[in-house]
């Protein structure tokens, strides 16, 4: 049974490679996580030396916790070495929205974060946030440590981090704790320091509590984070909020998009960001006023935004990733149904201003592929990895995107 699955694998394989269209060429694609497994939660990082992380979840069939693996590429995606494990990092939650994610500090200290499951008589969906260190970039790993040690906080999830021009890491995450009755979670930071994550503090206590969170540091040591608040109780439209004293005071909520999208309930998909020379540049899922996944901007660091685009308009349309290139090109990447049952990742191109130059499909119709993440690897190339599902096994696979 192995055998025939692995022979699928590398027809699709086979098939993938070299495929050229009208604006892009999409190169094949290089299964990295053991196809005996069920992998998830694929997420793209840099180490110290500029070379391209890809890690994942993988668990066993019938296991319902998994454990991080990585693996590392020396050619900007072209070929990966052996998959390494995070030894410490076990007994993850696998859920594509709250992706486990490594980062590398210039110190050679690696972290990885990760979110187990943690239920509580007052919710049984609770989650708790663990990280665990590497002192040498990882070669070896340190046991774990939980993100909050305050025994009011029995649910932490939806968690970023970011590396600020210090040389420490900022990371948010979504916390029960909170001073008031309303809706939501509340969106915590706290920053690496002597003793690990310190100095943990509030910063917007109407956050919808099952969405993505965005932490980005921006060219000139800007500190942004972007979610989904909860608006006068009923609208959980995206926000944004940023920080110039790296973490320690943060602008008021400002809505990325007057979507007015009324719902009780969770969207289980969060925004994305990144800058360029021409501002800030955002996508997101919202089924409000319209529906699929959306991009805008702002040329002014969040103080207005601009009217938003539709991107797709599939109704589930979800997980969008946004990128730019070293010129401020924009690359964003989607998931969307390719018909009743499978689902296909969508790719655009954008000029550094935010029109769109070209799209493409990076996989067809009669496959499933989901929860795209993607890295530029040179000006006019970019590695996308995805879940893709073969049979009865889920793979995390990566390929090269170039165009002219």
């Amino acid at each position: 049974m192995m055998r025939l699955l692995l022979l699928v694998i590398a027809v699709g394989v086979l098939a993938a490679c070299g495929k050229k269209g009208k604006d892009f060429t999409t190169g094949p694609e290089c299964i990295l996580s053991d196809t005996t497994k069920l992998a998830s939660c694929t997420h793209i990082s840099q180490d110290a030396s500029g070379r391209l992380v890809v890690s994942w979840v993988e668990q066993v069939p019938g296991s319902e916790t998994g454990t991080l693996w990585y693996a590392v590429s020396d050619d900007g995606g072209e070929h990966f070495g052996k998959p390494v494990s995070v030894t410490t990092a076990t007994g993850i939650s696998p859920q594509p929205e709250n992706m486990p994610k490594i980062v590398f500090r210039k110190n050679g200290q690696a972290i990885a974060m990760y979110g187990t499951r943690n239920p509580d008589p007052r919710n049984k969906y609770a989650g708790k946030v663990w990280y665990v260190s590497s002192a040498d970039g990882g070669l070896s790993w340190q046991p774990p440590v939980p993100l909050v040690t305050d025994t009011a906080g029995y649910d932490q999830r939806y968690f970023d981090m970011a590396l600020l021009p210090s040389g420490n890491v900022a990371a948010i995450w979504l916390d029960n704790r909170k001073d008031h009755q309303q809706e939501g979670s509340t969106l915590y930071i706290a920053t690496t320091g002597k003793e690990g994550f310190e100095r943990s503090r509030p910063l917007v206590q109407t956050v919808c509590q099952c969405c993505r969170t965005s932490l980005y540091t921006d060219a000139q040591g800007g500190l942004h984070a972007a979610f989904r608040d909860i608006i006068n109780d009923t609208i959980r439209d995206m926000v944004h909020i940023y920080s110039k004293d790296g973490g320690e005071t943060f602008t008021q909520p400002v809505r990325i998009s007057a979507d007015n999208w009324a719902v009780n309930g969770c969207p289980h998909t969060g925004p994305t960001m990144v800058s360029n020379g021409n501002g800030l540049h955002f996508a997101w899922f919202t089924m409000g006023g319209g529906q699929g996944v959306f991009y805008g901007k702002s040329i002014n660091n969040g103080i207005t935004f601009s009217p938003r685009e539709s991107i797709s308009a599939k109704p589930t349309a979800k997980h969008p990733q946004l990128a730019a290139t070293s010129s401020g090109e924009l690359l964003l990447a989607w998931d969307e149904p390719a018909d009743t049952v499978t689902n296909r990742i969508g790719f655009v191109r954008k000029a550094p201003g935010g029109e769109t130059l070209a799209s493409v499909f990076l996989t067809g119709e009669g496959e499933q592929s989901v929860f795209p993440v993607l890295r530029p690897v040179a000006e006019k190339a970019t590695l996308v990895a995805y879940r893709k599902r073969v049979g009865d096994r889920e793979m995390i696979v990566a390929r090269r995107v170039s165009w002219n």
